[in-house]
């Protein structure tokens, strides 16, 4: 696939991403128009594009830094950010500059991916496939959150998090899912942890 076709196949999935993702959705145009989340997403693909490029990141910087006054939503262009990720109402969120996160996953307003730590390198988190991100939740430190994990609402993550688990707490607890209990999103929305 061409540049330019992959570029509006993503933004595509982008929209689907959240109109599957949120039952208030009803259309794709009214997503495209009026989700901040999708918009914050959006302008971080073109800054990291731009950030990819050493002589383009002070203004890739000023794109992140445009998208988060309009948006609420503050993802710095140097994290790496998978397919269809979906950002729910938005405000509130943070994502730091080492900070991973894999396709598929959600993070609710107020969540940030975060550092807790000033020395360079690795200092924000690195989320697996399919991970969930209650509102308010603040996942800390350059840990490892693994595949369909789900941070409940406020919760304070500073340690790993295995594939499936769910993390509750100030700091979190990690508690295992029954391994025959297939994913519910009545019983395992991860706001009901709070």
């Amino acid at each position: 696939m061409s540049a330019p076709l992959h570029f509006w196949a993503t933004l595509r999935e982008d929209l689907d991403a959240a109109r599957h993702r949120d039952p208030a959705a009803r259309t794709l145009l009214e997503v495209a128009l009026g989700y901040p989340g999708v918009h914050a997403v959006w302008a971080y693909r073109l800054a990291h594009l731009m950030w990819r490029e050493p002589g383009l990141r002070l203004p890739a910087r000023l794109v992140s830094q445009t998208a988060r006054a309009l948006t609420g939503v503050e993802i710095h262009p140097g994290a790496r950010l998978g397919r269809r990720l979906f950002i729910d109402h938005g405000m509130g969120v943070v994502i730091g500059e080492t900070a991973e996160v894999g396709d598929d996953v959600v993070l609710f307003h107020g969540s940030t991916l975060g550092g807790k730590s000033m020395r360079r390198g690795k200092r924000h988190p690195t989320l697996g496939d399919g991970v969930v991100v209650g509102a308010g939740a603040k996942v800390l430190g350059p840990v490892w959150i693994g595949d369909g994990a789900q941070i409940g609402a406020n919760a304070v993550v500073i340690q790993d998090v295995p594939a499936g688990a769910i993390a509750v707490g100030v700091p979190a607890v990690v508690r295992k899912r029954a391994a025959e209990a297939p994913f519910d999103v009545e019983v395992d929305d991860p706001a009901i942890y709070i």
